[in-house]
């Protein structure tokens, strides 16, 4: 019995774009992109349809555990567009860690691993620009090292700002660069397993 070869991919996932290939819904679906995907594929740590960028697929099930489910965190890098000036308080409140209703009667403090406003977001991702420009806003960078589910959204809000974009840029050292939006990249497994910090063996 010949042995199952997993394939790895990350996409740039576009707005307005479901982390799923099939819905009951009127959506975008990763099975609309330009590309031939293998049987078996799926999406890892899912971005909501309003989110954009870093989106990893593969056809290895173990990697959710790995990388999501282990002992180890592992970090999220994202590029954040909110409404309104961030003041210097405002930021300090982020940093420190905020709280966060996740359940009904359950709250969580959320501390990112860094978090700072970004002057020139074109520097970092080129497609920051085009949806509120025109608008007062601030363009901030977060890491964490935890997903709660809309965590980045419910951070900027608990300091009083709306979140109009969110874009992932990196897990670990698997990062988006210069991929274009609905754009697919296949990566080899040694260097997939290596860029996120991962132990292949395990998988």
């Amino acid at each position: 019995m010949s042995e199952v070869t997993n394939r790895y991919f990350i996409i740039h996932k576009p707005y307005n774009m479901v982390s799923q290939f099939v819905s009951p819904d009127k959506v975008g679906l990763l099975g609309d992109l330009d590309f031939d995907f293998p049987a078996g594929i799926h999406a890892i740590g899912r971005l909501d349809s309003h989110s954009e960028g870093l989106l990893i697929l593969t056809t290895n099930k173990k990697i959710t555990r790995l990388l999501f489910q282990g002992k180890i965190p592992h970090k999220r890098t994202y590029l954040v567009q909110v409404k309104n000036v961030v003041s210097n308080e405002s930021l300090l409140q982020l940093k420190n860690g905020v709280s966060l209703c996740i359940k009904s009667n359950e709250n969580y403090i959320a501390v990112p691993l860094d978090t700072k406003i970004v002057q020139e977001p074109l520097s970092l991702f080129k497609y920051a620009k085009g949806f509120y420009d025109d608008y007062p806003h601030t363009w901030l960078l977060i890491t964490l090292t935890e997903g709660k589910f809309h965590q980045v959204r419910k951070m900027v809000k608990a300091i009083s700002h709306r979140c109009l974009r969110l874009i992932r840029l990196s897990i670990e050292d698997l990062a988006l660069g210069d991929l274009e939006p609905g754009c697919v990249r296949e990566i080899e497994e040694g260097e997939f397993f290596a860029r996120l910090k991962i132990d292949e063996t395990d998988a």
